[in-house]
């Protein structure tokens, strides 16, 4: 696999019902009030928004996220990436006991050519940005839910 290609997948239990987190993750405009990555998000047209993200390398990501599937009843979404990763970004929500899992699948390939230059050499680097990142989305999420739905 060529060291531009990434393959991520990360499981998120939130403790808030489907409904909820769904209607969360399909508000693309509210991504900064919970996720401190995702700096900005500026509208495209209905179905595509642009994001900036940053996590904890000095590097800003310009993304556009365009709407492929968005199906709450068979708890799924995915968009395509475009911009500085291109690729696709899928999630399956499953309802349980105490709240929803949500599984993502990320498949990109950077574009960016910082990324691609350093990819070589900063490969696991990148690879533990984006946990860190994933791990505060999903800390976010979290306390967003809890405060918006007590």
């Amino acid at each position: 696999m060529s060291l531009n290609r990434y393959q991520f997948r990360t499981s998120w239990l939130v403790p808030s019902p489907s409904h909820a987190v769904f209607a969360a993750l399909v508000d693309l405009a509210g991504y900064p009030e919970w996720w401190p990555d995702v700096r900005s998000v500026t509208k495209v047209d209905d179905d595509t928004a642009e994001l900036v993200c940053r996590a904890s390398l000095p590097l800003a990501l310009r993304l556009r996220m365009t709407r492929v599937e968005e199906n709450e009843s068979a708890g799924r979404v995915a968009v395509a990436l475009s911009g500085d990763l291109e690729g696709t970004l899928t999630g399956r929500l499953e309802p349980g006991g105490c709240g929803t899992r949500l599984d993502i699948r990320q498949q990109v390939v950077a574009r960016k050519p910082v990324l691609r230059t350093l990819s070589p050499v900063a490969h696991p680097v990148f690879r533990l940005n984006h946990a860190l990142m994933m791990r505060r989305g999903l800390r976010g999420l979290r306390a967003y839910l809890t405060a918006t739905t007590t």
